[in-house]
């Protein structure tokens, strides 16, 4: 039974129900089913025709306006997918939706009317509804005739006639709503006020090669970093939205989880001499899509065709862009194309976090800086390298040759500021590094790394509550960073809020189980808070993530002392062996073998820190002042270290190390 284009907006399909004036598909039991925007739209035009075959030509022509650039093919597909998935559907043994390869779609499950409705045309109603619909004749329900659909219009001018009137939308969030919701099913062009934050899903790689990857999730990676340069837009950093690849939570719930009002989505493609990114914007809390479009470039063009895409999301999602904003959007200093792939591959590396990956993306950065010594953010990358990658050893002073190198190159990069903030910091240059760090910050407000640095330095030099405060902001931006919420749990530490630290190192395990970090420092809290055996676990988890035998034997060796004489000479057992440990490995690497060292001088100090050693505590921390940055991150603000506050040679330490003054 074909559905009539007025009377009826409830009609029953196998053992659905749908209601086409409310957009909504519930099953017999009333349960409702998700069903998004575009694949709704598809269903009423099978409905309106059951059983006859829709041409994908047809649906193009009634789902998107003239004027609309989008990939058809693919938005089809997907749509439709979605659509048989909420319908329980099997494309390959049909219940409701045949399809017609290469041509088109069938319903072909029986359609019924529920309940015939009289259409009420109160005269002021109608006026108004075909006024609107006239009014956005390009924006009605696309390709659908004006006189079959002025139920659709009739919605839309009453929530405009009631904003106009303002009858119970005092509040400003329902208003701007209530315009989303009419813009949305309008296709009106959309400049969305009510969206603060968005979320940039890693693009999905097309070109069926796995090596491809790092390609999408480095164009991912830029489209963040420019749109994070629209004030006052939040956008999501890198390490989060990774989270959600390939991931099958709803995008309503993705949003919900990294608390942002919408989600840009995409694909990218790369074939022979052509890249394609096809790319749409969804309002978060309706899943509605707002835009959509498909940029095709030559290869050699990369960058302006990234730049094109993050422009037209800036457009869409702001409508207030600056003069300034556009024009640094488009105006990035000619690259390469090769060294920009290449840079590509090595921030894909770099943010993995692993000795292995960082090794990996050394040798791609320092590839880009061949391929285009003129290249700014190649440098950038091996300053960041060579100043705070995990698990490889760290060079400072290298690190900020390299940046100060990137800034002479680009002088307004957000990256090269922070990656020469943070070498600063690590050189004990706390006010230029400082500095940097806040330039970085005025450049790009989303980039997380420069507010996570932010808050090292300052926990460094023992400004607690700002160096939270710069972590809660970094952790906005970056709620899933592994460094990021390492951080706060030391930090947690440091204000003896051990509970708490606990909870968020556990958390921070839980995001990346693979490094050691965490466990070091919940080993930590549990020496001081006294819980050996706990103590103990977390150190053999270290030793299994680390292949460290040698570390076993030593828990079993403090564990039989902790049995026979308790926690002082269970304290002392430990940080006995960490000297050895660190002794060991010290003598290694003087004789010219390789050595992974499992404890720094610091770690040494603060275990004898524990059992208030004052001369052994002293001793060990000259020699951590010798390593690089060995002092900087915890001693102004270790528990450990709270007994030897007050002596003379503890504060002319600090003063040489430039973390007090």
């Amino acid at each position: 039974m074909e559905v009539p284009a007025t009377g009826s907006t409830r009609v029953r399909v196998g053992e659905f129900e749908v209601d086409l004036r409310a957009g909504e598909v519930r099953r017999r039991n009333g349960d409702k089913i998700r069903l998004q925007e575009l694949p709704f739209q598809i269903l009423s035009v099978l409905l309106h025709r059951p059983g006859e075959v829709v041409t994908r030509e047809e649906l193009q022509q009634k789902l998107w306006p003239a004027n609309t650039f989008v990939d058809f093919e693919n938005s089809t597909n997907a749509a439709v997918k979605k659509l048989r998935r909420a319908l329980g559907d099997d494309p390959k043994n049909p219940q409701f939706i045949e399809t017609l390869p290469r041509h088109g779609y069938r319903l072909i499950a029986p359609v019924e009317i529920i309940a015939p409705v009289e259409v009420v045309e109160e005269k002021h109603v109608r006026l108004e509804a075909e006024a609107q619909a006239v009014s956005l004749e390009q924006g009605r329900l696309p390709g659908t005739p004006l006189r079959k659909h002025w139920l659709v219009a009739a919605v839309v001018g009453a929530v405009f006639m009631l904003l106009a009137m303002g009858i119970g939308l005092k509040v400003t969030g329902l208003r701007n709503r209530l315009v989303g919701y009419a813009r949305a099913n309008s296709h009106e062009p959309l400049h969305a006020a009510h969206i603060e934050s968005i979320a940039v899903l890693s693009l999905e790689n097309l070109s069926h090669d796995p090596e491809q990857e790092y390609f999408a999730d480095g164009l991912t990676d830029a489209l963040i970093t420019d749109l994070g340069q629209v004030a006052p837009l939040r956008v999501i950093s890198r390490t989060s939205v990774m989270q959600y690849k390939r991931t099958k939570k709803s995008l309503p719930q993705i949003a919900q989880e990294l608390n942002v009002d919408a989600v840009v989505e995409g694909t990218v493609q790369r074939s022979g001499n052509q890249v394609r990114i096809t790319a749409q914007l969804v309002e978060a809390w309706t899943d509605t899509h707002l835009w959509a479009a498909t940029y095709v470039r030559d290869s050699q063009e990369l960058i302006p065709l990234e730049e094109q895409t993050a422009l037209a999301i800036a457009h869409e999602v702001s409508g207030r862009l600056t003069t300034d904003q556009e024009t640094h959007l488009a105006s990035k200093r000619a690259v390469n194309p090769q060294a920009y792939n290449s840079y590509l591959h090595g921030r894909y590396l770099w943010n993995e976090r692993t000795a292995e990956t960082a090794v990996g993306a050394r040798a791609y950065f320092e590839q880009a800086m061949r391929e285009d010594p003129n290249f700014a953010l190649a440098y950038s990358g091996l300053a960041d390298y060579y100043a705070v990658s995990w698990y490889v050893s760290t060079d400072p002073p290298l690190a900020e040759t390299y940046a100060r190198k990137a800034l002479a190159l680009d002088p307004d990069l957000a990256e090269a500021h922070a990656s020469l903030g943070i070498a600063c910091v690590y050189q004990q240059k706390f006010v230029e590094g400082e500095k940097e760090l806040e330039r970085a910050m005025e450049l790009n407000p989303n980039y997380a790394m420069a507010h996570h640095w932010s808050a090292l330095q300052r926990l460094a030099l023992g400004r607690l509550n700002e160096a939270l405060a710069e972590n809660d902001r970094a952790r906005q931006l970056d709620p899933f960073s592994l460094p990021i919420n390492f951080l706060r749990g030391v930090m947690l530490l440091g204000l003896h809020e051990y509970d708490r630290a606990v909870e968020h190192l556990e958390r921070t395990s839980a995001i990346s189980p693979q490094p050691v970090d965490p466990h070091e420092q919940l080993a930590r809290i549990y020496w001081i808070e006294g819980r050996v055996p706990d103590a103990l676990a977390e150190t053999r988890k270290v030793a299994a993530l680390a292949h460290d035998s040698a570390l076993f034997h030593d828990q079993e060796e403090i564990a039989a002392a902790y049995a026979k004489s308790g926690l002082p000479d269970a304290r002392l057992k430990a940080a006995q062996l960490k000297e050895r440990s660190y002794e060991a490995h010290q003598q290694k690497q003087e004789g010219g073998a390789p050595s992974d060292a499992s404890y720094t001088a610091l770690d040494v100090a603060l275990q004898y820190g524990l059992i208030q050693d004052r001369e052994k505590v002293l001793h060990w921390l000259n020699r951590a002042s010798h390593e690089s940055g060995g002092l900087s991150v915890y001693t102004k603000s270790a528990p450990e270290l709270d007994f030897l506050r007050s002596d003379p040679r503890f504060q002319e330490l600090l003063r040489d190390m430039k973390l007090s003054p």
